[in-house]
């Protein structure tokens, strides 16, 4: 989802589980809602527990609506199979302001009980374990519209005259406008959304068009199907006077093409004044196809519903947006990968979705612009990001009912695409990264992922741990803050990085770190590894350095304090030796700092084994690391009774 701004939000009185990483879940789990920590009856109590007795396969939303007002009408049929033996209690969410007129449990009628936007049955007959069964509630009402994050909204496009009534569910209002389970690990396997409305519009909504329907009274019934696994809140419809402009996809080696249906307002000059801006999402799709997976729901469509509702929301297949900016239809369409594919396994991993829809806008700009423009994007992205120096990637548990946290654009947006973009500076290696993607929606497609799981499929592509990585900028507060002090001395430039934390909670970002050094002969880039909040590094620089800069790609989510070119650097508190670069590949220098002198060094693996061991009285040295495989080793320099170690990352 992106959005322009957050309106005044409808905060819902009822929450669902969620099974966050590092929490104790001992007690019952309604205290642990994925939302408010509401105290409940304890009926209540009992009800949102028996939400995990069964899990939802099909949802079939036949519904009457119209583009002038949020007032809904018709049933929903939640399809079902119970994976408990014999509950004698069915349960599912539905808005207390709408009216129940009545509700049948495999055809037969049953009467509920209604407590805080829970819906209570209590079956005569018990439903045997694995038994499909459904549940059918015929409904009415007027939907509560409140803000951006409102169940159902309505209203009339400033630019263009025309009146939508639109949905968006994410993250807890499914249940203002239909039935429903808000659970996200319990992915329906299929959906149908019957849309019946005045015939002079178009209603929009997930899956493909099997047909459009004439009906008494000047009615239409537009026919929706999709058959794809889909959460809760990627449901969704949308009610105007469209036009449709439909164009084809054609990714590399897809036989097929990809339809790209886009609703938008029927006016004379909509069309030719956005189609070259519609026009791009063709090549977004391909891109996104070969930089990712082919587009997941290739068979369907992707597609676009104008509203106005200042932003975009990916609902899957047919996203709902305002317009068509280039990086507004490039995140939504990012999200068919992250957010529809694989989506959030909990609103505090809110990063898979968001994240990563926001790196899609800096890949679009990189790929089908310029690497200026993309570099731009990023630079604005970690100038947002900068604003929260006590904010964490990662939602903590305590703030999930908070939507504007949940959905922070500098944080879940900005900053989560900052993670991604120093993973990949850390990867050094674009084919890794690209690789790591890949796998991730391989694994996980059609199914729910924490970022933990993205970490797990990441070190296994990589072959490196990414625990410290994870723990400092997904979990952990902040940013680095940088102070450098240089001095060159002869060919050796010499120099110390002091780094703090923007938030006490975490004071070290250990970190691969690149300077550029302008010399005379021209300029250089030097890479190391800071793991140190104060750390030495020593560079051969035959020529006269006149300056340098820090992280001049700018990879780093950072703030650079001062850069101070001084006489001289004291080393008696650092290390015999500089080695670098570090990571390395097959091939490292050593520089000795104290001049002739026997210098013995050992190599040796974590567990101590020693791969190689040599002496030398040379100043300085290349070693090729053929020997070594790619992994974490320990370099150890020993010198007239003097002992030195440091870390060696071999890639």
């Amino acid at each position: 989802m992106n959005r322009r701004r957050i309106l005044v939000f409808l905060f819902i009185p009822t929450f669902i589980f969620a099974f966050g990483q590092e929490k104790d879940f001992s007690d019952w789990k309604g205290e642990f809602l994925q939302g408010k920590k509401t105290l409940y009856s304890s009926r209540a109590k009992a009800n949102y527990i028996a939400l995990d007795d069964y899990d939802v396969t099909f949802y079939f939303l036949d519904l009457e609506a119209n583009n002038t007002s949020t007032t809904i009408s018709g049933n929903v049929t939640i399809g079902a199979t119970a994976v408990v033996s014999s509950p004698q209690t069915l349960v599912f969410e539905l808005n207390d302001n709408l009216i129940i007129d009545s509700v049948l449990v495999n055809e037969v009628r049953h009467e509920v009980i209604r407590e805080n936007n829970m819906v209570t049955i209590d079956l005569e007959i018990p439903i045997p374990v694995k038994e499909y069964f459904s549940v059918q509630v015929y409904y009415r009402g007027t939907v509560i519209s409140d803000g951006f994050f409102s169940g159902m909204s309505t209203g009339t496009s400033p630019s263009w005259g025309k009146q939508v009534t639109w949905t968006l569910s994410e993250p807890y209002s499914a249940l203002d406008w239909f039935p429903c389970k808000q659970v996200l690990s319990d992915k329906a396997d299929s959906v149908y959304v019957f849309i019946t409305t005045d015939n002079s519009l178009m209603a929009g909504s997930n899956g493909i068009l099997t047909d459009v329907v004439p009906l008494p009274g000047n009615k239409v019934r537009y026919e929706w199907k999709t058959h794809h696994p889909i959460a809760y809140y990627l449901i969704s419809m949308t009610i105007a006077d469209y036009q449709d402009y439909s164009l084809y996809a054609h990714p590399d080696g897809f036989s097929d093409s990809i339809l790209i249906q886009n609703y938008i307002y029927d006016h004379p000059d909509y069309l030719s004044q956005n189609k070259s801006l519609i026009d791009n999402t063709k090549e977004l799709v391909e891109l996104f196809s070969s930089l990712y997976v082919l587009y997941p729901f290739y068979d369907e469509k992707y597609g676009h519903c104008l509203a106005p509702l200042g932003g975009g929301m990916e609902h899957q297949t047919m996203t709902t947006l305002a317009d068509f900016r280039f990086f507004l239809v490039a995140h939504e369409l990012g999200h068919g990968w992250f957010g529809d594919y694989v989506t959030c396994a909990t609103w505090m991993d809110i990063w898979i979705n968001e994240g990563f829809a926001s790196y899609s806008e800096y890949l679009a700009y990189q790929y089908l612009i310029s690497q200026e423009n993309a570099d731009g994007w990023m630079l604005n992205a970690q100038s947002q990001a900068l604003m929260e120096p006590d904010g964490s990637v990662y939602v903590p548990f305590e703030e999930i009912s908070n939507v504007s946290r949940i959905f922070s654009g500098n944080l879940s947006y900005k900053k989560g695409a900052a993670l991604l973009h120093m993973i990949r500076f850390e990867l050094d290696k674009d084919s890794l990264f690209f690789e790591t993607l890949e796998s991730f929606l391989n694994q996980y497609g059609n199914d729910v992922a924490t970022g933990l799981d993205f970490r797990d499929v990441l070190e296994s592509v990589s072959g490196k741990d990414f625990s410290e990585f994870f723990e400092q900028w997904y979990f952990g507060k902040g940013y680095p803050i940088f102070e450098i002090n240089w001095s060159q001395r002869g060919d050796s430039v010499m120099v110390r990085s002091t780094q703090t934390g923007s938030s006490g909670s975490t004071p070290l970002f250990k970190t691969s770190l690149e300077f550029r050094l302008f010399c005379d002969g021209g300029d250089t880039v030097v890479r190391a590894y800071q793991d140190q909040n104060t750390q030495d590094f020593v560079f051969l620089i035959p020529d006269i350095v006149q300056s340098l800069v820090v992280d001049p790609g700018k990879w780093l989510l950072k703030k650079v304090n001062a850069i101070n070119h001084v006489s001289d650097i004291d080393f008696n508190r650092s290390h015999l030796f500089a080695i670098w670069p570090n990571p390395a590949g097959n091939t490292v220098h050593i520089h000795f700092k104290n001049s002739n002198r026997e210098h013995i060094v050992i190599i040796s693996g974590l567990s101590g084994k020693i791969e190689k061991a040599f002496k030398t009285r040379n100043d300085q040295m290349e070693l090729s690391l053929g020997f070594l495989p790619q992994g974490v080793f320990i370099v150890t320099v020993e010198e007239e009774g003097r002992r030195s170690v440091q870390k060696l990352v071999k890639y």
